[in-house]
């Protein structure tokens, strides 16, 4: 699907699909949608846990399909077929069934909040955030931790990071900043950054609160000594990462911290439109390898 908001730099803004899962709505950022189907038979897969129907082969890419009923603990009617919205990210094809799709809201990051602790623990913490859009309460979801949920294997992958070198020249002590909605990937990066010896961490739910805690250094000396670097997501509450990055390397001062962006968004043109407002690094979930070695080598003194 073609959104021109991946084309814009710094706006803080999103496209969400709403759609509808029972009589509830939901959200999904259109950058992660490939396209919306009519659904059609799956082939089930032996073993495979409940929540996924099975596989189907549309143009010939083999696409797993996960029904969004059984993960938020619905019954599907069983005379509505519903639809499949077919999403690519952390390098997998994956095509969610839905009751229907409503349409694309575009709205700014500033308008959705952060789940009420409470709340969230319902679905087991699924939900990154909340939108009102026209007096509806618009649920945005953790996609990348409910396919973590059913295929562990799909998280983050940690494999190697114990390996990499880090000799006393690599500052390991250097102050990193995180920004990053999902409490599942927050700590998950945590723990990867500690696998390599880098324990001065600082984390934020969302590019707003990192934007003010970073910028609340500027006139204490050399930026650097601070935060020497920022690994943000892209799509976070209040603030998106591509708006923390664009604020961060306008800023005279601000601009000699390195920032990388990590997420599972990154393809050719979220890269170009990183590359646009200055982002030092750009890694693809869910190999956090990658961002580890380059973390080391720019930390090396």
């Amino acid at each position: 699907m073609e959104s021109n908001i991946l084309l814009e730099s710094g706006t803080n803004e999103l496209e969400l699909l709403e759609f509808v899962v029972g009589t509830k709505n939901y959200g999904i950022n259109i950058a992660k949608v490939s396209e919306i189907m009519m659904y059609s038979e799956v082939t089930p897969m032996p073993s495979a846990p409940p929540e996924v129907e099975g596989v189907f082969m549309p143009r010939d890419k083999l696409i797993t399909v996960v029904d969004l009923h059984k993960v938020l603990g619905m019954e599907a009617q069983p005379d509505e077929k519903g639809l499949l919205i077919v999403c690519e990210f952390n390098q997998m094809d994956i095509a969610f069934h839905v009751t229907a799709v409503r349409g694309i809201q575009r709205i700014s990051w500033t308008n959705i909040e952060k789940p009420p602790a409470v709340a969230n623990a319902q679905n087991s913490g699924i939900a990154t955030g909340i939108a009102k859009i026209d007096g509806k309460i618009i649920l945005i979801l953790d996609f990348e931790k409910i396919i973590s949920d059913i295929n562990c294997s799909a998280g983050l992958d940690v494999s190697g990071i114990e390996h990499i070198e880090v000799t006393e020249k690599v500052e390991t002590d250097a102050h990193i900043v995180i920004a990053e909605d999902s409490p599942f990937l927050n700590k998950l990066i945590v723990d990867a950054l500690k696998k390599a010896h880098f324990e001065n961490v600082s984390t934020f739910a969302n590019g707003k609160d990192a934007w003010d805690y970073i910028s609340s250094f500027k006139g204490q000396g050399n930026i650097t000594d601070n935060v020497k670097v920022v690994i943000s997501d892209i799509e976070m509450p209040q603030m998106d990462g591509h708006r923390l990055t664009k604020l961060i390397k306008d800023d005279s001062e601000l601009k000699a911290i390195k920032v990388f962006l990590f997420s599972s968004l990154i393809d050719d043109k979220m890269r170009k439109k990183g590359e646009s407002i200055g982002a030092d690094e750009q890694f693809s979930k869910p190999q956090i390898g990658g961002l580890v070695k380059k973390l080391t080598e720019v930390l090396t003194k």
